[in-house]
């Protein structure tokens, strides 16, 4: 996991807790609380599910990037290799 996948993942989890501990500390009915905590819990957990998932693409991308190029250098190689030869 990249440093910036981290910083990203603790801001969103920090925010989380910041949203939580200041409904709860809202003067508030239980009931209402309880009912704003789910749904704000709801929403980050949507959000969250969409950055795994589009940092499942990106490492999927980027492997498929290294590959090529990975690829491509070996082509390469054999090429000057066989100039030499």
């Amino acid at each position: 996991m990249s440093s910036k996948t981290k910083l990203v993942l603790g801001l969103v989890g920090a925010a989380a807790a910041g949203v939580i501990v200041g409904l709860l500390l809202a003067p508030e009915a239980g009931a209402d609380t309880r009912k704003k905590i789910t749904s704000t819990a709801g929403d980050w957990t949507s959000h969250l599910g969409d950055l795994f998932s589009s940092a499942k693409d990106e490492a999927a991308n980027l492997k498929s990037k290294g590959s090529k190029a990975a690829s491509s250098a070996a082509n390469r190689f054999n090429e000057v290799k066989e100039s030499y030869s």
